[in-house]
């Protein structure tokens, strides 16, 4: 069986290179493409403006490498500022950029599922009153998180730190999905993003192949790959480790339908 993993590029060939090592057979297909956002000096001014704000709320690791490559010379992280990440592999891109734990907020360990929700659990309980908050992410987001936080008294701002947009597949690419839909049962498709499963429906038009399975990250993507038409789909944590252990023999969680 093969792993199909969707995230986009960057993370997709990370992703696939710890498989193989783990002995794994496993692919990249990224089904969305992240690029610089149209319009980069919205970011340099809120480089130049960090010192104004008492949290920066990262929606993904893609978030954390675009707004950091486009840093103005000479600017540092402001040492007052924190920074939240909906899940460890965001908490991990931030402290790669080199902001110490300490100002890095992240889910609890134990917690149920890494997303806005699960963050807003660590973040309720500040005095948000009149305090203000960036969210950095791409050009269009969901903005559950912006919501409580606005709801509890903060100012919120946005800044679109990159633009997703549908995949441009290589030959490579190709290769992958044709394979797939010839063998469905022989490839497990790694979701990670609700959008990559519509992106992948966009490249199927007659239909997800009868018996394809899907591994997704979270419940809401999970529908979506069930609304999709695919046979199977099992829940697991948005770590490579998990998927690891769910691939070789540990119980996994599966999706209702």
């Amino acid at each position: 069986m093969r792993v199909i993993v969707t995230r986009p590029a960057a993370q997709a060939a990370a992703w696939v290179a710890s498989f193989r090592a783990w002995g794994i057979d496993a692919a990249a297909l990224p089904l969305i493409d992240i690029v610089p956002p149209a319009d980069t000096a919205p970011v340099q001014r809120a480089w130049a403006e960090l010192p104004r704000y008492a949290l920066l709320f990262f929606v993904s690791a893609n978030a954390v490498r675009h707004f950091f490559e486009l840093r103005p010379q000479g600017l540092a992280w402001p040492p007052g500022t924190r920074a939240a990440a909906p899940g460890p592999g965001t908490a991990a891109a931030l402290m790669a950029q080199g902001l110490p734990a300490a100002l890095v907020v992240g889910p609890a360990p134990d917690a149920g599922s890494f997303d806005s929700e699960a963050i807003w659990e660590r973040l309720r309980t500040d005095d948000w009153a009149g305090r203000e908050v960036l969210v950095v992410r791409g050009e269009d987001g969901r903005d559950w998180l912006a919501e409580q936080l606005r709801g509890a008294g903060a100012a919120l701002h946005f800044v679109a730190a990159y633009a997703r947009r549908p995949p441009s597949l290589t030959p490579e690419g190709r290769h992958v999905l044709s394979e797939a839909a010839q063998a469905p049962r022989g490839h497990l498709w790694l979701f990670s993003s609700s959008e990559a499963v519509r992106h992948l429906q966009a490249l199927w038009p007659e239909g997800v192949p009868a018996g394809a399975r899907a591994l997704a990250t979270h419940p809401r993507i999970a529908q979506a790959a069930q609304q999709a038409g695919f046979a199977e789909v099992g829940l697991t944590g948005p770590e490579a480790e998990s998927v690891r252990l769910a691939l070789q023999g540990a119980p996994l969680q599966s999706a209702s339908p």
